[in-house]
């Protein structure tokens, strides 16, 4: 069964891929710290206060969250991630996004050829839909379709 969820647009785009969620907060810079470092070819959270997303793959996912936490170094290690080609294909919030998530699709989308498309006021219909490995499409309007 699938279902539609109508966000804003923060990074427009359209895209598919699987889906990896977190119910809380992801703390961007402990997230994806150790696999930028470690130089890998796929981020694995690496965040073990974020049991959801912690060894999960998040790289070329549609990571499904309510918002970064964390310090102000996150919305840089996002772009950095996706300069790499390591970013989630897109950020899927249910809440606002907040400042330290906006600066780094922001900066990615300006910086690198690896844009995170990402959507905002999805609802928390959308995190309490939304389950691990589904498929989920993202259009250029901010509709987001979960299946």
């Amino acid at each position: 069964m699938k279902k539609e969820f109508k966000g804003r647009n923060v990074v427009a785009g359209t895209v598919q891929a699987q889906s990896v969620v977190s119910r809380k907060g992801m703390n961007t810079l402990a997230t994806f710290q150790k696999s930028i470092l470690a130089k890998k070819k796929t981020v694995f959270g690496s965040d073990q206060n974020n049991e959801d997303l912690y060894k999960k793959e998040i790289t070329g996912k549609a990571l499904c969250l309510p918002k970064t936490i964390g310090s102000t170094t996150g919305g840089m290690v996002l772009q950095s991630a996706a300069a790499l080609g390591l970013a989630p294909k897109a950020m899927l919030f249910s809440e606002s996004i907040d400042s330290i998530g906006a600066a780094g699709v922001i900066l990615a989308d300006v910086w690198t050829v690896h844009k995170i498309v990402t959507v905002d006021n999805l609802g928390q219909d959308f995190l309490d839909y939304v389950k691990d490995g589904m498929t989920v499409t993202v259009k250029e309007n901010g509709t987001v379709i979960v299946e």
